[in-house]
Formats: structure tokens, sequence, C-alpha cells
């Protein structure tokens, strides 16, 4: 990876996702043992999942639930079970931050930024992070 002496600033951590078989399930252990909100399950078709964002002060919990047997989450969770999946990181101009760390050789998942739960996103690819897959979020 190519280092310039511009960093790829984040305003914070938006949200950390946790991959689960059963989003009703995991919603109801998280609200029973930590009061936290009942939050709405949506239905993302393009990313094969449903997800909800529980917030907990000032940052929010992500779970996922695979949709899809043959994608991503659903394989995700096959070869290392429920558990950590992403960190959210929130920035300002998305596309910028894109064009940014990619001038920077940082090897990206998306090349553009797409509609997701919790605003615009793109991903980077964990090869690139030391093992941590990083969402960008760009909130609307």
């Amino acid at each position: 990876m190519t280092q310039t002496s511009q960093p790829c600033s984040v305003k914070h951590l938006h949200h950390t996702c946790i991959a689960v078989k059963d989003i009703e399930e995991t919603m109801k252990f998280y609200t029973d043992l930590f009061g936290i909100a009942v939050p709405e399950i949506k239905e993302i078709p393009d990313q094969g999942v449903r997800a909800c964002l529980m917030t907990i002060g000032g940052s929010e919990l992500e779970l996922i639930e695979p949709t899809n047997p043959e994608g991503a989450i659903a394989r995700f969770i096959e070869r290392k079970g429920e558990g950590l999946h992403h960190i959210a990181l929130e920035v300002d101009n998305i596309s910028e931050k894109l064009a940014l760390l990619q001038s920077k050789g940082v090897d990206l998942i998306d090349q553009k930024a797409r509609s997701g739960l919790a605003g615009t996103i793109a991903f980077l690819h964990p090869k690139a992070t030391r093992g941590v897959l990083i969402e960008l979020v760009e909130t609307d």
C-alpha cells in the first residue's frame, strides 16, 4: 500500500455489526439483558439479509441475519459461526474517501458507494485492514 500524507479522516465509530442466525431471538436477548429499545427489522434484498440497528447511547449495534443461504452472510456464519462481522466508521463525503483510499492502494470491496441500512455505505477489504472488515458510512 502506497502511503501519502493525507489521511482518510473519520467522524466516529458508527456501529459494530454482529452476524446472527436468528435476528428476533438475538434482539430479544439484547433488549431483555440490556434494556435496549426494540428496533425495526428491515429486509435488504440486494445484500441478502434482514437487519436492524439497536441504539446504545451514542452508538449502534447492527444485527444481520442471512436470507439467502448462498449469500455472503450465510457463508460467513457457516465458516466462523455467529459473531462480529464488521465495524462501521462514519465519514463525510464517502465518494471522496473511497477515491483517496484507492489512491493509497487500499483494496476496496465497493469501488462506488451504495445504499445501505445506515445510509450510504462502502466496504474496505479485510486484506487491506489487517483482517478487519470495515464499512464506511455517510449518514443521510
